[in-house]
């Protein structure tokens, strides 16, 4: 089931319905991290800097390799943070983006099916912020883990296997449920959804594609909530 909701949100990426929201997200996304990198960079040059200065006063010139050298490391540092940025900077998107792409595909891939009900943008923006907040501390949580040898990775793709499989699905099913609702048929499949997670956190780690993660894990969750549906059949 998994796979062939991950194979279909695939398919989805570059069809030609999803184009334009396709390069919304590209472009949203990019000018988001271009923002946060030159954040990350400020805030490093405004509280960093004076410190590496204070600790090495009068450095002479022939030991300005080593200013170099923390350069290269401090630039690695930011791309790191960067990086561990991204599956927040997900969040945020997805719920400008989410009820764009489920549309698409119940129109395209459910034509006989009820079809689902956009979010007022108060609330899906709420809710993104809540999201980005949630994914935000779990990654601050995996960064710090990052210096346990054996836990470091397995501590990413658990963290973001779960809070982002947990939240796009319910993203998804709010459009035919109440959130009360979304969350007790979520837990009800937490097993299921907890994979369908792992499966967007293992997209996420794939440099460049990874930009594209709110559209395939919107995808995603979009076919995933409307397999489960059979299942348990929603109230007319």
């Amino acid at each position: 089931m998994i796979l062939d909701a991950a194979g279909l949100a695939l398919r989805n990426l570059f069809a030609p319905e999803t184009r334009s929201v396709f390069w919304k997200v590209i472009g949203l996304t990019l000018l988001v991290l271009a923002g946060l990198w030159f954040a990350l960079r400020e805030t490093f040059v405004a509280f960093a800097m004076p410190w590496v200065d204070a600790l090495m006063p009068g450095t002479p010139e022939w030991a300005g390799w080593l200013t170099f050298i923390f350069g290269i490391f401090a630039s690695i540092g930011l791309a790191l943070a960067l990086a561990l940025l991204l599956s927040s900077v997900t969040a945020i998107i997805a719920g400008l983006f989410l009820d764009d792409v489920a549309e698409v595909i119940e129109k395209r891939d459910y034509p006989g099916d009820r079809p689902g009900t956009a979010m007022p943008i108060g609330a899906a923006m709420l809710s993104s912020l809540k999201f980005f907040g949630i994914v935000l501390v779990g990654n601050f949580i995996a960064l710090l883990l990052l210096l346990v040898p054996g836990v470091n990775i397995v501590a990413f793709f658990l963290v973001n296997g779960y809070l982002l499989g947990r939240e796009f699905f319910e993203f998804a099913a709010m459009r035919f449920r109440s959130p009360d609702e979304a969350r007790l048929f979520r837990s009800r499949h937490s097993g299921t959804v907890f994979a369908a997670g792992l499966v967007i956190a293992a997209f996420l780690a794939i440099p460049f594609l990874n930009l594209l993660t709110p559209l395939f894990a919107a995808g995603l969750m979009v076919h995933l909530h409307k397999m489960l549906s059979v299942r348990t059949p929603l109230a007319v």
